[in-house]
């Protein structure tokens, strides 16, 4: 992977992490009620999560490519197709509420497992990444070594972003509150996804 094309899936990680979803609802959530210290227990769990959907991914995407390259593009269109709807489905999405988040547990174990479970038991998850890895692949090199720099790079990016979520928990508390900013905020991250769909469209790997 050239860095270039690493550089641009770092942008994509970042996106995909700053994009709101259950795990930065989490977060948020023990940020508020445990400050950023104590919420690690609870990143670390969603890391766990991520780390299994990605190698779930990754194994599935190798074996798909082993079997057909021509398979193998087949998903990677589906996967641009994909990032269309949802898209589609971030501009459409309504209004997120904080307070209707169960609260964690008191233990930093049982905060961690409970995170942890919410990665690993998010479908969507799997099926993202099975739509973002085949954008940057090169099918004629190691697909392993790929798949864990892609890997890598979005947990280690996931983890700066979930510290920052819970560092200005207070501050997102009262934003994400307001549902007039929260449209907002989903129609822009509606329109990168498209945006993004329509680059790699063009992207042609080598």
């Amino acid at each position: 992977m050239t860095f270039e094309l690493w550089l641009t899936f770092f942008i994509a990680s970042l996106l995909i992490s700053i994009s709101p979803g259950p795990g930065a609802i989490n977060t948020l959530s023990s940020g508020l009620r445990y400050g950023v210290r104590n919420s690690l227990p609870a990143i670390l769990g969603l890391q766990l999560g991520y780390g299994a959907q990605i190698v779930v991914a990754g194994i599935g995407l190798g074996a798909l490519l082993a079997a057909s390259t021509t398979a193998f593009n087949v998903v990677k269109w589906f996967g641009i197709g994909y990032l269309v709807w949802l898209g589609y489905k971030k501009w459409t999405q309504p209004p997120l509420s904080a307070e209707g988040i169960t609260p964690p547990w008191e233990s930093g174990r049982a905060r961690f497992w409970q995170a942890a479970f919410v990665n690993l038991t998010n479908p969507k998850a799997t099926v993202f990444l099975l739509a973002l890895f085949p954008q940057f692949l090169n099918t004629q090199a190691d697909q392993g070594v790929q798949i864990t720099v892609m890997g890598a790079t979005l947990i280690l990016v996931d983890i700066g972003v979930m510290l920052g979520y819970a560092a200005l928990a207070s501050q997102m508390s009262r934003w994400m509150r307001n549902e007039r900013h929260q449209v907002i905020q989903n129609r822009v991250f509606g329109s990168l996804f498209v945006g993004a769909a329509a680059l790699l469209a063009g992207f042609r790997n080598q």
